[in-house]
């Protein structure tokens, strides 16, 4: 009997967990990555991660940044409000050899960990 209630206290709690309110970023790109593919130097180097407010409440995108001085991010400067989409750009400087960067964004989401969410790119330039 005792297994029985602890089960149910188990269930009851990740239903309220899945069942957050306040904004959810939800990004378009499979697994939040963009494939350049293999691309000339002569190419602009800009693509969008777009991404839509799937919950209640405004979504923030309080920073959005790389360790690497080759990418630059742009960011929506307002909030983005429930069920509206966004994007964040990302320039990535076209220097030869293959593409391997992760962009580091901070948001106010609840469905994911301190609202921090992990984009990658990758590739090759040519």
């Amino acid at each position: 009997m005792k297994n029985v209630a602890s089960f149910i206290a188990v269930v009851l709690f990740s239903a309220i967990g899945y069942a957050q309110n306040g904004p959810k970023i939800e990004f378009a790109a499979p697994d939040n990555t963009i494939d350049y593919g293999k691309i000339s130097k002569t190419d602009n180097g800009v693509r969008s991660f777009e991404f839509t407010n799937t919950g209640d409440a405004p979504l923030l995108i309080i920073g959005a940044e790389s360790t690497v001085s080759s990418i630059v991010v742009t960011k929506p400067a307002a909030a983005v409000m429930p069920g509206k989409k966004g994007k964040i750009d990302v320039k990535y400087n076209m220097a030869a050899g293959p593409i391997r960067k992760t962009i580091t964004v901070e948001t106010n989401a609840v469905n994911y960990p301190d609202g921090r969410v992990a984009l990658k790119i990758k590739g090759e330039v040519l």
